[in-house]
C-alpha cells in the first residue's frame, strides 16, 4: 500500500494495533483495569505498529499519517522518526488529551474508544506532542453508536464516542485556555493541517476558497447536553461538562448549517 500510495504523493493512514498485544482488551492496561477487573490493553499494542509502519515508510520514502495517538511513547517514536526525516504526520483526539483511564471507573460504556483512554502521562505526552509539532492535526475520531450498542456492560459495549459537536469546546477548554496552544496554531490543527495531510485546498478564509467557516466565541461558556445534539447519536461521556469556547454559527458550501447566535442555549 504505501509503494502505490508513493505513486499519487497520498499518505497511508494507518491504525496502530498489534492485534496480538491488544486482542479483547476494552481498556487501558494499568492500575485501574485490574482494581476493575476489565481486560486491558497495553500502550505497546499502539507503539510497536507505530514503529513497524514508520520503519516501512522510510524503507518506501512514502507519506505515513498515524491515527489517533494515544499515548507517550507512540509521541516520542514520531518524533524521533520525524527528525530522522521520515515522512510522517500524526493526529489526536480532544477525548484523548482530556480523558484518563480514570474515567472509566464508572463503567460509563461511552468512555469505550478505539484506542483506550490512557493515562495522565500520557496526556501530558500528547500536549507536548502537539506544542512542539510532533502531532500536527486534531481530529475528532467521530463515532455515533445508537443505545442498542452502548447501554450495555462494558466489556460488551460497541467502541466509540460521538466527537464533532465537542470537538472544538474540549480543543479551547484543554489547549488554548490552558496555554499549550496559541489561537492561531490551535485553529490551524483543526483546519489547514488536517486539510494539507490529505492534499486538499481546503482549511482557508481566501476569495475563491470553499466557503466553509465556522463562527464562535472562545470565551462562550456552555453547558455539554446530549439531549440536544444535532447527532442521532448521543453517545458521549462529556454530558453535563462545562466548557469554554463555543461555536455560534456554521456555514457549509456557502450556506447556513447551525445558527445559535441569537440563542446560544440551542445546540
Amino acid at each position: 500500500a504505501l509503494e502505490y500510495a508513493r505513486i499519487f504523493d497520498i499518505p497511508v493512514i494507518s491504525h496502530c494495533e498489534d492485534l496480538n498485544l491488544s486482542g479483547g482488551g476494552v481498556m487501558h492496561e494499568g492500575l485501574v483495569s485490574t482494581e476493575l477487573g476489565l481486560k486491558g490493553w497495553p500502550a505497546a499494542a499502539e507503539e510497536v505498529m507505530v514503529s513497524r509502519d514508520m520503519a516501512l515508510a522510510e524503507l518506501t520514502g512514502s507519506r505515513l499519517h498515524i491515527a489517533h495517538v494515544s499515548c507517550a511513547g507512540s509521541v516520542q517514536l514520531i518524533r524521533q522518526a520525524r527528525e530522522r526525516g521520515i515522512r510522517v504526520t500524526a493526529e489526536v483526539t480532544p477525548h484523548h488529551f482530556t480523558l484518563t483511564d480514570e474515567a472509566v471507573r464508572g463503567f460509563d460504556a461511552n468512555t469505550k474508544v478505539n484506542p483506550p483512554l490512557r493515562t495522565a502521562e500520557d496526556i501530558r505526552a500528547l500536549e507536548e506532542g502537539l506544542r512542539d509539532g510532533t502531532l500536527e492535526v486534531i481530529a475528532t475520531d467521530h463515532a455515533p453508536h445508537d443505545l442498542t450498542e452502548k447501554d450495555l456492560e462494558y466489556a460488551q459495549a460497541s467502541f466509540g464516542m460521538v466527537g464533532l459537536e465537542t470537538a472544538l469546546g474540549l480543543a479551547l477548554e484543554r489547549l488554548y485556555h490552558r496555554g499549550i496552544l496559541s489561537l492561531p496554531q490551535l485553529l490551524a490543527r483543526l483546519t489547514v493541517h488536517p486539510a494539507r495531510v490529505l492534499g486538499l485546498d481546503l482549511g482557508r478564509l481566501a476569495v475563491g476558497a470553499p466557503a466553509d467557516v465556522t463562527l464562535f466565541d472562545p470565551e462562550r461558556r456552555w453547558q455539554v447536553d446530549v439531549n440536544a445534539f444535532r447527532s442521532k447519536s448521543k453517545n458521549s461521556p462529556f454530558h453535563g461538562w462545562s466548557l469554554r469556547g463555543m461555536a455560534l454559527m456554521t456555514i457549509v458550501g456557502g450556506e447556513i448549517a447551525m445558527d445559535r447566535r441569537e440563542n446560544p442555549e440551542r445546540r
